[in-house]
């Protein structure tokens, strides 16, 4: 009789035989983990690629908003200024108020001979307290808030133009 090899024995030896076994599916579980967790590897490489991607996208898409706004607010400013500009330009309809002043002034002149000299010292008057308001806000505030009619200087002034603006009537003549 032969002898039988040590492979025999060791296969025939049933707690070796589970051994082997058990190593045979620990070593293929170990390698399914091995390529799965390979595979989840490359797949969280894929995101965290996709992801800074994506980080980036969005970084320039907040850098170009922010440029907008400023953008926006300084053509926001703009308009503004500009608005403000043209609300103290004096438009069509003041223009053509200021012409037709002008113009019933020019008539007055001509018909009426005691209103030339009333006109030179109300418009003296005028400038006058013009030029003292814009001196200083005091005299801005009290040109805007007294009237002449209230003001004992004003009611001087009122009656020595009425005087002036008085007309010879010609039936008297």
């Amino acid at each position: 009789m032969e002898e039988p090899s040590w492979y025999m024995t060791l296969l025939s030896n049933p707690f070796l035989r589970g051994l082997m076994i058990g190593l045979l599916v620990a070593v293929i579980l170990w390698g399914r983990g091995l390529f799965r967790s390979r595979s989840l590897n490359l797949e969280l490489k894929k995101l965290r690629d996709h992801l800074q991607t994506r980080f980036e996208i969005d970084s320039e898409e907040n850098e170009r908003r922010k440029t907008d706004r400023e953008q926006l607010k300084q053509e926001r400013d703009n308009l503004r200024n500009t608005l403000q500009v043209l609300n103290q330009k004096p438009g069509k309809q003041e223009i053509r108020q200021a012409q037709v002043y002008q113009r019933a002034l020019e008539i007055m002149f001509e018909k009426s001979p005691g209103f030339a000299p009333a006109w030179q010292i109300t418009l003296k008057d005028a400038e006058e307290e013009m030029r003292s308001a814009e001196r200083g806000i005091i005299p801005f505030f009290k040109r805007m808030t007294s009237s002449t009619a209230h003001s004992p200087q004003g009611e001087e002034k009122s009656e020595k133009s009425k005087k002036y603006l008085e007309l010879e009537d010609p039936a008297h003549g």
